[in-house]
């Protein structure tokens, strides 16, 4: 099959998978940290379910990671966000928000602890290495701070364990959800982690040296094609309704944690010192006055997701705003994320969205969509 050529300049970087994607039939990408991400293999809803009945495996480079390391390491993490790490152990993982000194969330990394001194942010979209060396260089800690060459690869999906054993062997079944492994393929240095952006069965695979991104790439798809793994991007449809967020969607430098209800992320009652501790105190004492909430949204599939952030009304006044819609073939019904009045939050309460093709009624619902209790992903 001929490769497709695409007119891509210098000033954006391309991963060291980019070349096999095109290969294995990338028909579109988007920019995300300053990089190309494959958006396109075809019909999204093919993706979708290769996702949740088999495997797929997804070029995610663009997840830059933030390196930390030196003897304040773990303290100066601890700045970084609001979550407790007191009890984070080498070798574990965590869900982690990095906020400002107004409590506002500038990313909703993954946090990988590599060494007693050593951390990874594993990035969504937004430019954190530039905040945490400018924290740096005031905090008084002895921390260096770099963007290592890594570049993580997806492969999620319910076949995912199966085609690591066939890679790894056996005891790659010993890693426990949210935890990493330092290991090799074929000489190939990586971190593998039991994570992924899929709501699904999977894990995270770090390469550690751009040069083998093709080798890496086409290593797996060899192994796990027999097993039913398949090319993909990460799903919109799923992550939607696993109730994940999508930074600049979702979330963003307005946004708090309160509002998003992920209280759980926030440890204001520690004797850390994080930036924006003293706001996220006064936002938890006053409380909010909008909050995320899922929506089921009525009328006919939409064709896709949403572009454009949709007015949300009730009795013809402006409530929020939906923040991210999708129709979900497993569900059948539009679903979405979106923020809300807090007296508009309650489940059941009637809304209207404005959608271009006119407002139509949609119906406030519980979320995550499917699976609230990550019973896949944790397997």
């Amino acid at each position: 099959m001929q490769a497709r050529e695409f007119g891509f300049g210098t000033q954006v970087r391309k991963s060291p998978y980019f070349d096999a994607t095109v290969r294995w039939g990338a028909q579109g990408f988007s920019v995300y940290n300053h990089m190309y991400i494959p958006r396109d293999f075809g019909d999204p809803e093919q993706n979708f379910w290769n996702l949740v009945n088999d495997a797929i495996l997804c070029d995610v480079a663009v997840e830059r990671q933030v390196e930390i390391t030196g003897p304040d390491a773990a303290k100066f993490t601890q700045m970084l966000t609001p979550r407790d790490l007191s009890t984070m152990a080498v070798g574990q993982c965590k869900y982690v928000l990095i906020t400002n000194a107004y409590g506002g969330i500038l990313n909703d990394p993954i946090l990988l602890r590599l060494g007693e001194n050593h951390f990874w942010l594993s990035l969504a979209d937004s430019d954190i290495l530039l905040w945490a060396q400018g924290v740096a260089v005031h905090s008084g800690l002895d921390v260096t701070i770099t963007e290592p060459d890594v570049s993580p690869l997806q492969l999620q999906g319910p076949k995912s364990g199966e085609i690591m054993c066939a890679l790894f062997g056996e005891e790659i079944m010993d890693l426990r959800y949210y935890w990493l492994r330092e290991m090799e393929l074929d000489g190939i240095p990586l971190i593998v982690s039991r994570t992924g952006w899929s709501s699904e069965l999977g894990y995270e695979i770090y390469l550690r040296d751009s040069a083998y991104g093709d080798m890496l790439w086409e290593r797996i798809m060899a192994v796990g094609g027999p097993l039913g793994l398949k090319p993909g991007h990460t799903s919109s449809i799923r992550r939607i309704e696993g109730g994940m967020l999508s930074y600049h969607a979702d979330a963003d430098i307005n946004t708090n944690p309160f509002e998003l209800g992920l209280d759980r992320l926030v440890n204001l009652d520690t004797g850390a010192e994080f930036i924006g501790k003293f706001a996220l105190q006064r936002i938890r004492d006053n409380g909010v006055t909008r909050k995320q909430v899922g929506l089921i949204i009525d009328g006919a599939p939409l064709p896709g997701p949403n572009t454009a952030f949709w007015p949300i009304h009730r009795d013809g006044v402006c409530v929020g705003k939906v923040t991210s819609a999708v129709y979900s073939p497993r569900l059948e019904k539009n679903i979405a994320l979106a923020m809300v009045s807090v007296d508009c939050g309650d489940i059941g309460t009637p809304l209207e969205v404005v959608m271009p093709s006119g407002e139509t009624g949609a119906t406030v619902a519980e979320r995550p969509f499917f699976d609230p209790r990550k019973k896949l992903a944790a397997a």
